[in-house]
């Protein structure tokens, strides 16, 4: 009788043994499972940041020039012109050219939009002797010395790189004049402001937000002007003169004002 209570007893006390690990165990798993679950965090999702081409700028050009110089004689009743209506010249010339440009650009996804001024200075002049009479004694000199543009442009931007073309209005300062010192001595000049058109194209390149660098290359063609060149002499010597084209290709640097980073 004895030894069936000490062995009850035994009994009870492993069975409360047993229970008491597997709760601890159960227990442990539980808190090992919390914290993996604490523990485990998505990585986010990455995000490739573009150029933003959107913002006010300005900046400068520099580069060269050529023009299409034409005047026509359209009326001498003057003692010391030379030469007779519809005679006349043509020439070219290539010079320095640059200066100035300040614009806005509004950017859609990959589309930029803008509208850009230019004030540019030049070189380009040269001069003539007219030999219609031999020897001649009539010379012609021209200036075409600065150019405006206001444009609008249009383009598509790949991150860093834009390619853009552009078009709108051009205007040129052009002087005309002629010297004779042969013979009955005579001379005159004018200066006038023609209006024209402008197309272009180029390459912008976004160093960083704020910095830009691009190639343009762009023609330009005006109205036709009369000049009168008869001076304080008696009667008119008047041509039909025009810079018949402009052609300039130049480097550009522009700083553009604010512009954060777009998330693509």
């Amino acid at each position: 009788m004895f030894k069936s209570r000490e062995k009850r007893s035994h009994d009870v006390s492993f069975l409360a043994i047993l229970v008491a690990g597997i709760s601890q165990i159960a227990g442990g798993s539980a808190n090992a499972a919390d914290l993996a679950a604490r523990t485990f965090t998505k990585a986010p999702p990455s995000v490739a940041a573009i150029y933003n081409w959107s913002g006010f700028y300005v900046g400068g050009h520099v580069g060269g020039s050529w023009v299409n110089q034409e005047w026509i004689n359209t009326a001498n009743t003057t003692g010391f012109g030379d030469l007779a209506p519809g005679q006349g010249f043509r020439q070219r010339n290539s010079a320095f050219f640059g200066g100035g440009q300040a614009g806005y650009n509004w950017q859609t996804g990959r589309f930029v939009f803008g509208l850009e001024g230019t004030v540019s200075a030049m070189g380009n002049k040269a001069s003539g002797l007219n030999t219609v009479f031999g020897a001649g004694d009539d010379v012609f000199s021209w200036r075409t010395d600065w150019m405006a543009t206001i444009v609008g442009r249009a383009g598509i931007a790949w991150n860093n790189n834009l390619f853009y073309a552009k078009g709108g209005y051009a205007g040129v300062n052009n002087s005309l004049a002629v010297s004779d010192t042969v013979g009955i001595a005579g001379s005159g000049a004018q200066t006038n402001w023609h209006n024209g058109w402008t197309v272009g194209a180029g390459w912008e390149y976004g160093i960083t937000q704020n910095w830009i660098v691009g190639v343009e290359y762009d023609y330009a063609a005006f109205e036709t002007k009369s000049y009168q060149l008869a001076g304080a002499s008696p009667g008119v010597y008047t041509f039909d003169a025009k810079p018949r084209d402009v052609q300039s290709v130049v480097v550009r640097l522009n700083y553009k004002f604010g512009g954060p980073v777009m998330a693509k």
